[in-house]
C-alpha cells in the first residue's frame, strides 16, 4: 500500500510540476501576444477607418504593394509562405524566424489601409507562432515544446481578434493535422488564448458577436433546408480555395518578378473596385458581414469577394483568408435564406460556419466559433451544417501545409496535404 501511494505521490508532483510550467509559460505568452494582437487590432481598425474616410487611397494600393515586397526583401525574406510555414514549424520543426512578426504586422497594415482584399486572423496565426516560437527557443525547449508554444501563440492571437477564447483554443490543435488532436497542448493553448482574451477586455477590445433573432423549431424540413444549404456551402468553400490557389500559381507563372506581379495584382484590385463603384468588397468586409444578418445582401457578392480576395493574396500582398471566408458564407447564406423564404439569419450564420468548416477542415473550431458568435440556441443547424460541411467540402483546404491524416469516410489512415 505505501509503495502504490509513494508511487502516486512521486508521478502526480511530476505532472504538478509540468502543469507549474506550461501555466506559468502560457500566461506570459498570453499576455505577450495579447498586447500585440491588441495593438495590431487598433491598427487594423484605424487603417480601415483611413480608407473610409478617405477613398482616393485605393489609388495607392499598386505602389504600397512595392513597398511591401521591399520590406520583404530588404529582410531576405522573398520566400515566406505565410500560415503554411507555421503549420510546417510544428509539423517538422521549421525555424519561424522572429522577424516574420513586425514584416507581416506592417504589410497587412499596408494591405488593409490601402484596399486590398484580406482578413486580420491569418496576420494574426503568423504573429502569434512567430513569437511563440521565438519565445520557446528563447527559453531553450525542446523541439516538441516548441510546437506547443507554437500553439500557444496561435490560440492567444486568434482569441483576441474574434474574442472566441474556446475556439481559439481548440483551433491551433485542430488546424495541423486533420483527423487528431494535440491534447498535450489542450491547457497551454487553453491558458494562453484566456489570457489574451483578458488582456483584450483590459484594452476594451470588443468580441464578434451577432443576434440571430428567432430561431425556428428543429424539424425534419428545416433540417432538410439547412442540409441543402450545408451541401451548397462545402461546394463554395472548395470553389474559394481552388480559386485562391489558382490565382497564386497563375501570377506566379505570368508575372515571376514580384513587383511587378504586386503592382499588377494592385491594379486589377483598383480597376475592379471602380468597376464595382463601392469598397464592399476591399479590406476585410466585417461590416458587410453585419449587413448580411440585417439582411441586406447582394446576389452576387460571395463570388465578388472571393474574386478579390484571390487577386489579393494570390499577387502578393499580405492577410488573412478566414475573414473573407466568413464574408463569402455569410453573403451566400443569407441569399440562401432569402431565396427560400428560409430565416435568412440562421442561414447565414449556418453557411459562416460551414464555409469556415470547408476551407479549415476544422469541425470541432466551425461548431465552437458558432456557438460564440452566435450563441447555443441553433445548436441543431449549426451541428448539421459543420458536419455536412467538412465532409463533403473534401480534402480541399486553405493551407498547403496542413496534413489530412485519418481520411473524411473511413477509419483508415492516409497522411496526405490538402489541395
Amino acid at each position: 500500500m505505501k509503495k502504490a501511494i509513494d508511487h502516486f505521490i512521486r508521478h502526480f508532483r511530476k505532472r504538478f510540476l509540468i502543469f507549474l510550467k506550461w501555466f506559468a509559460f502560457s500566461i506570459v505568452s498570453g499576455v505577450l501576444i495579447g498586447i500585440a494582437g491588441v495593438l495590431f487590432h487598433y491598427c487594423i481598425v484605424y487603417a480601415t477607418k483611413a480608407r473610409t474616410d478617405y477613398p482616393w487611397l485605393i489609388f495607392l494600393l499598386p505602389v504600397s504593394g512595392l513597398f511591401i515586397v521591399k520590406a520583404y526583401h530588404l529582410l531576405h525574406d522573398e520566400k515566406d509562405t505565410g500560415t503554411n510555414l507555421v503549420l510546417a514549424a510544428i509539423h517538422s520543426g521549421e525555424h519561424i524566424p522572429i522577424k516574420m512578426a513586425p514584416l507581416i504586422f506592417l504589410s497587412t497594415v499596408m494591405t488593409h489601409l490601402f484596399g486590398g482584399s484580406a482578413g486580420r486572423e491569418g496576420a494574426a496565426l503568423q504573429l502569434g507562432g512567430s513569437i511563440g516560437n521565438s519565445l520557446g527557443r528563447f527559453l531553450r525547449f525542446d523541439e516538441k515544446d516548441q510546437h506547443i508554444m507554437i500553439m500557444c501563440g496561435m490560440s492567444a492571437a486568434f482569441s483576441v481578434l474574434f474574442g472566441t477564447p474556446l475556439a481559439a483554443a481548440i483551433f491551433s490543435m485542430e488546424v495541423v493535422s486533420v483527423g487528431i488532436m494535440h491534447y498535450a497542448a489542450l491547457v497551454p493553448c487553453a491558458v494562453s488564448a484566456l489570457a489574451a482574451q483578458e488582456i483584450a477586455k483590459y484594452f476594451h477590445v470588443a468580441p464578434e458577436q451577432f443576434f440571430l433573432g428567432q430561431i425556428p423549431e428543429f424539424s425534419a424540413s428545416s433540417g432538410l433546408i439547412i442540409a441543402v444549404l450545408a451541401i451548397l456551402c462545402a461546394l463554395v468553400s472548395t470553389l474559394f480555395c481552388v480559386v485562391l490557389h489558382a490565382s497564386e500559381n497563375l501570377f506566379k507563372k505570368y508575372f515571376p518578378n514580384p513587383y511587378f506581379r504586386i503592382f499588377t495584382g494592385g491594379t486589377i484590385i483598383l480597376m475592379l473596385t471602380l468597376l464595382v463603384g463601392s469598397q464592399d468588397y476591399n479590406g476585410a468586409g466585417m461590416p458587410v458581414i453585419a449587413k448580411c444578418f440585417e439582411n441586406e445582401y447582394t446576389p452576387y457578392a460571395f463570388l465578388l469577394k472571393m474574386l478579390f480576395t484571390a487577386v489579393t493574396l494570390g499577387s502578393g500582398y499580405k492577410g488573412g483568408e478566414i475573414v473573407p471566408s466568413f464574408f463569402i458564407g455569410a453573403s451566400f447564406g443569407c441569399l440562401f435564406g432569402n431565396l427560400t423564404g428560409f430565416a435568412p439569419q440562421l442561414c447565414t450564420a449556418a453557411a459562416m460556419g460551414a464555409v469556415f468548416c470547408g476551407v479549415t477542415n476544422c469541425p470541432i473550431t466551425s461548431l465552437l466559433i458558432c456557438f460564440e458568435l452566435f450563441g447555443f440556441e441553433g445548436m441543431p443547424y449549426f451541428l448539421l451544417s459543420v458536419a455536412l460541411g467538412y465532409m463533403l467540402s473534401g480534402y480541399y483546404g486553405l493551407y498547403h501545409s496542413q496534413k489530412i491524416i485519418y481520411s473524411k469516410y473511413k477509419t483508415e489512415f492516409i497522411n496526405r496535404k490538402t489541395r
